[in-house]
């Protein structure tokens, strides 16, 4: 799914193979799940492949490498040339990136100086699918960011991701939605959360939650569009009388939700704000002229 005998990847400085990529097996990143990464997409426009906000991606991975105590040695200039080399040799335009910083062997508890850089990417479809989604409110909170560096984007912190949306998927949801140790909702396992009321949209602050970069880019979407986003504190009862609600994320894109724990939402996604800013995000990434959307 993810590579065959032709794909190509960039790892410690060099291109090879993929099947023939290989790691140490007492990679501290295996063991105990110290490693940093971004989730990045290209998208084929009419100057070709471009990288959206390559730039915005490299510099949150350096802060996470920072947060982690790893040392990257790419700047982000370099990282953004060598991902454009990756499409070219790939042969891809509409792609998902995965950059990920990860380390050599060392058992003990501290950080280590061997670290190493893998480039890949691959044609992968929006990560949550087209259809709105059911979500479910999972019994698994989001890590107390005193206990870990919960705005940086580390390997080992998804496996909270992965025990939440399995949770939700066996209840016979699509999705989960996480909350905060204080009971407030925080984000999804992958995505950033907005919920719309009364022709606003509300949406959890940061603290608690990655700064997601799609959710960065909504924020400025709204703006010029003339739609107030309001951050703030709020419970799943809050969310149970919105008008819509939707998730962002770079793998996910803008991806509208049916309802929440049962509760369906009050407008039809194609007349929500969701539905209008999905549209102007695909224009953006697509470099299409989205100021010209009409509002409806």
């Amino acid at each position: 799914m993810y590579y065959n005998e032709n794909t190509t990847v960039f790892l410690d400085g060099k291109w090879m193979k993929a099947s023939g990529a290989m790691t140490d097996v007492y990679s501290q990143t295996l063991h105990y799940g110290s490693g940093v990464f971004e989730g990045i997409r290209s998208y084929e426009t009419e100057d070709g492949a471009m990288v959206f906000k390559a730039r915005e991606h490299y510099e949150r991975l350096h802060y996470s490498a920072r947060k982690m105590h790893i040392k990257l040695d790419y700047s982000v200039e370099e990282l953004v040339e060598l991902t454009y080399e990756l499409l070219d040799r790939n042969g891809l335009k509409d792609a998902y990136i995965r950059p990920l910083v990860y380390l050599g062997q060392n058992m003990s508890l501290q950080p280590t100086e061997k670290v190493h850089v893998l480039l890949c990417a691959w044609s992968w479809d929006r990560y949550l699918g087209d259809g709105l989604l059911r979500l479910m409110t999972s019994s698994y909170q989001r890590p107390n960011p005193k206990s870990c560096h919960v705005e940086a984007k580390v390997t080992g912190h998804y496996t909270n991701s992965i025990l939440a949306t399995t949770e939700v998927k066996n209840n016979g949801f699509d999705e989960a939605l996480l909350l905060d140790m204080n009971g407030n909702v925080a984000e999804g396992p992958g995505a950033n959360f907005f919920f719309e009321k009364d022709d606003k949209l509300y949406t959890a602050p940061l603290g608690n939650i990655l700064a997601g970069i799609t959710r960065q880019t909504v924020f400025e979407l709204a703006e010029e569009l003339g739609i107030e986003v309001v951050e703030k504190f709020f419970t799943p009862k809050d969310v149970y009388g919105a008008d819509g609600a939707f998730f962002t994320g770079t793998a996910a894109e803008v991806a509208g939700i049916e309802s929440l724990d049962g509760f369906d939402f009050a407008l039809p996604w194609e007349e929500s704000l969701g539905a209008m800013l999905s549209t102007a995000y695909l224009n953006r990434v697509q470099k299409k002229e989205y100021k010209n959307f009409e509002l409806v």
